[in-house]
């Protein structure tokens, strides 16, 4: 039986515009125009998820980049936040987002472009970059998942002893036993095996509003710092895209060929194993990485002058 949800709705933000793709997805965005004339390359930022949506806090931490000259793009990936939802649930695929990010490159006009990826977005980003490294200007890689297809002995990896990582007091698998039951196993089951919705999306989307608030009390330090519960996840868009890396293949040989600057930034309780990350490193040769103290996951939510102060010092050295 269908199930209702308390969930709170999903608000417009300021200055949303949309791009009609050619895929048939309606992206929802909000630009910040530079504010002082530069040569720099327009910053696209890749939210997390997949099914995610762009946050409030991703763009107060960020939009400070239009003052020292850049064009900043936030948008919500398809079958999140403000952007459309799919009638084939079949179309949500890592191919699907990879087009879409290459057709809004073209939209905004840039020969190249300048990537943040945020947990999901760095996945994203690895698989953009595999097929068009040549319009890729720097990287910044934030909280970054593991790439794929997924190297699963990575995660037994022990961080060196000059990395200082600790665990955040809650995890993942605890927000999903506490909010999944037999339905939304079911709406998973349906969609993955059969493509097949047996719940709304507005069901399945207040639902993933629900698990998205208990997972994500595991992406901070200080779990006085965890966030409020807020909307915009997509249930489809998620269960089907991690589907669809099942599926991927293995870009790891392109990616080794690149070598534009890279930051990566990790929490010091980033709920990542570190083994994971480790994979960045060993692969994007021209790289930095910076452990914050005191902030996990969501870096911008518990160190957001540290975060502001890394990636400016990164873009404009």
């Amino acid at each position: 039986m269908p199930r209702t949800y308390n969930a709170p709705s999903f608000k417009k933000r300021t200055n949303t515009q949309y791009w009609n793709l050619s895929s048939g997805s309606i992206i929802a965005y909000t630009e910040f125009k530079r504010k002082k004339a530069s040569n720099y390359n327009p910053i696209i930022y890749l939210h997390g998820g997949p099914g995610g949506y762009v946050s409030d806090e991703a763009i107060a931490s960020l939009s400070f980049l239009a003052d020292i000259g850049y064009d900043v793009y936030f948008y919500d990936q398809v079958g999140g936040g403000l952007s459309n939802r799919l009638k084939n649930i079949n179309e949500y695929t890592v191919e699907r987002h990879v087009n879409d990010l290459s057709e809004i490159v073209k939209k905004i006009g840039a020969t190249k472009v300048i990537l943040i990826g945020q947990s999901w977005g760095a996945v994203l980003a690895t698989f953009f970059i595999a097929e068009n490294a040549e319009k890729v200007d720097k990287i910044i890689f934030t909280s970054p998942g593991p790439i794929y297809p997924l190297h699963t002995g990575l995660a037994k990896q022990v961080p060196p002893d000059s990395v200082q990582l600790k665990q955040p007091f809650y995890s993942n698998s605890q927000g999903n036993k506490k909010m999944n039951n037999l339905r939304t196993k079911a709406m998973s089951f349906f969609a993955t095996t059969f493509n097949t919705k047996i719940a709304s999306d507005k069901e399945a989307d207040n639902f993933a509003t629900l698990l998205s608030y208990e997972v994500n009390k595991s992406t901070v330090c200080d779990t006085a710092k965890i966030l409020s519960i807020r909307a915009g996840n997509g249930f489809y868009s998620s269960v089907m895209t991690f589907n669809s890396l099942n599926k991927v293949k293995d870009n790891r040989e392109k990616l080794l060929k690149t070598n534009f600057p890279v930051l990566i930034l990790k929490g010091e309780c980033d709920n990542i194993k570190w083994g994971f990350t480790k994979e960045y490193l060993d692969i994007f040769k021209n790289h930095q990485i910076k452990v914050i103290k005191n902030a996990g996951h969501f870096i911008y939510v518990e160190e957001r002058k540290l975060y502001e102060e890394a990636i400016k010092s990164f873009l404009l050295n």
